[in-house]
């Protein structure tokens, strides 16, 4: 394709072949430099549209740079947001397939299941929070096709936020009954704690990532529906996984979240 005119299509072919090659790419605005945000949530929509003809099924999604630190650094003031499909669902106790992958790495996260439909916009932290059946602690793995996890946002936004697996805690509270910006999360590798965080590391709140996350969706005409999952963004710096590397998620009232690297 040396020399082609960079599209929408164009560009989700690019991504969609890096991630079945598992072969980490330059960042796509360094080819096309016009790719703007508006344009890379149409790539990331465009993915998406490829995947479900492939037979995968939206589960949820899931918000990326909810660190206020992330976004002064990326030069943005509000999360992203991007897709989740059943296809990248790990069952509780199942391996991360490593050799399925580029150069996976692993986050913990609050995640909510939602009890309502919640579209915006206007919507506040305390309607996002009432729209919230139960929430989990969570590991994500993100995998980014882009070397380095190097990307403007524009890039990571049309490569869908890294998205990749995750696992969801069999513990679910009543986000009600616990502060959430006070549950903490201890991060372990291989038996050693690696990080540790709470709940206000996720834009001083988790329910206010998911009513920007709300609002964002909102102005594409897009709604956030009952029953999906919402994963709130990492509470921690990602750390790798590898085949033998063991990560645990220990929150303080979600319980505890574990994966193998295979």
């Amino acid at each position: 394709m040396s020399g082609a005119v960079w599209t929408v299509d164009r560009a989700a072919e690019v991504l969609l072949e890096a991630e079945r090659v598992r072969r980490a790419r330059g960042p796509i605005t360094e080819e096309w430099p016009e790719l703007d945000l508006d344009t890379a949530y149409r790539v990331q929509d465009e993915l998406l549209r490829r995947k479900q003809a492939a037979g995968e099924r939206v589960v949820g999604v899931k918000l990326g740079l909810t660190s206020r630190a992330k976004q002064r650094r990326m030069g943005v003031d509000s999360p992203l947001t991007a897709w989740i499909t059943d296809a990248m669902v790990l069952p509780i106790g199942e391996p991360v397939p490593v050799g399925e992958l580029i150069h996976p790495r692993v986050e913990p996260e609050l995640v909510f299941v939602m009890g309502e439909r919640l579209c915006g916009p206007g919507i506040t932290a305390a309607r996002a929070m009432a729209a919230v059946a139960a929430v989990h602690g969570g590991l994500e793995v993100i995998d980014s096709r882009y070397a380095d996890f190097r990307f403007t946002l524009p890039d990571v936004v049309a490569d869908n936020a890294s998205s990749a697996r995750f696992v969801v805690g069999g513990v679910a509270a009543d986000p009600r009954g616990l502060d959430l910006a006070m549950e903490a999360c201890l991060l372990e590798v291989d038996g050693r704690v690696a990080d540790s965080a709470t709940g206000a590391a996720v834009q001083g709140h988790p329910a206010e990532a998911l009513a920007l996350a709300a609002n964002a969706l909102g102005e594409r005409g897009i709604a956030i529906e009952e029953g999906w999952l919402v994963l709130t963004g990492g509470m921690t710096d990602a750390v790798h996984v590898r085949p033998g590397t063991s990560v645990v998620g220990r929150f303080t009232h979600l319980g505890t979240v574990a994966l193998q690297g295979v």
